[in-house]
């Protein structure tokens, strides 16, 4: 019978980079992490690593024997998870991967009740805007706001993500307040640039009626936030989605301009791997993000609708 041992011993001599990180990351010595891959080669008939006094290098059928070996690893990560499952566990460290703006106005404040709730669980939340690669850089699960067409992830739409051009009522009074989209071509704009084309805007009237316009840019950022105070001093308009400006909308310190266009909807998303099984800790905080942020339950969407100007 196949040692699995010699492959989950390998995989992490691969991840790591070399014998003597995996010995220590594997509590083993670092001879007993060499015999078990030299034992594996012998098993599978082929040299899977080429080593030198100063570093190891995959070979090519090592580096396809890694990819099942992470396989088998993973498989095994996952029988435990559904054991603990079965026995109600939800233990063990969640990395999740937001938008930067959404984890601090939106995540951040109901994490505390996700955390009370699963005491045994930690939490490893990273915040950044740009998109990432769950399985490369060693996620878990993400909140995404976006249209999304990865087969490769296992996606739950959660609430819908409206998006409105908004501004200041001083700067409204100066400018004037646009009628139709065509009218923003000559507006000043504050462009957020992760977006691929931040200059192109495309809206539907209440009748049907479409109209595309390119907008002029005198401000770039990577971050909704940080436009928050130039937009309520007058300084320009924005497209912004609703879950980082109702807030500004109910309280008046924005306005919504363009009554009766709207923009094709995006929708935030809770994502995860592809995986046979889902583990109990994912299962937990996808149940949990359904009941924060679920259709017909995020706070952004009722306070937003009823706070547009025209």
């Amino acid at each position: 019978m196949t040692d699995l041992n010699g492959f989950a011993v390998f995989a992490r001599v691969v991840e790591l980079g070399g014998f003597t990180a995996a010995a220590e990351a594997l509590g083993l010595s670092k001879s007993m992490v060499s015999r078990q891959v030299s034992a594996l080669e012998d098993q599978l008939g082929v040299r899977l690593l080429n080593r030198t006094t100063r570093r190891v290098a995959v070979t090519e059928a090592g580096a396809l024997v890694f990819e099942r070996a992470n396989r088998i690893v993973a498989e095994a990560e996952e029988a435990a998870a559904e054991a603990n499952c079965i026995e109600g566990q939800v233990r063990g460290r969640l990395r999740i991967n937001a938008p930067m703006s959404f984890g601090i106005l939106e995540l951040g404040p109901v994490l505390p009740a996700f955390l009370a709730r699963y005491p045994d669980l930690d939490v490893d939340l990273v915040l950044n805007d740009r998109r990432v690669d769950l399985i490369e850089e060693g996620f878990d699960v993400s909140l995404r706001i976006s249209t999304l067409e990865d087969s490769s992830l296992i996606t739950h739409q959660l609430a819908p993500v409206e998006r409105y051009v908004v501004g200041a009522p001083v700067y409204f009074e100066k400018y004037g307040m646009p009628e139709r989209p065509s009218d923003l071509a000559t507006h000043r704009f504050m462009l957020y640039t992760l977006l691929s084309r931040p200059e192109h805007m495309r809206f539907v009237s209440s009748g049907g009626e479409r109209e595309d316009v390119e907008v002029k840019g005198h401000l770039f950022c990577n971050n909704a936030d940080a436009m928050l105070p130039l937009l309520r001093a007058g300084a320009g308009l924005c497209l912004s989605p609703d879950v980082i400006c109702h807030e500004e909308l109910r309280a008046g310190r924005l306005v919504r301009a363009l009554d009766g266009w709207s923009m094709p909807p995006l929708r935030l998303h809770v994502i995860y791997p592809h995986t046979r099984h889902l583990s109990a800790k994912v299962r937990a905080f996808v149940d949990f993000a359904v009941e924060h942020f679920g259709p017909g339950k995020a706070r952004w969407v009722a306070q937003s609708a009823s706070s547009s100007v025209g």
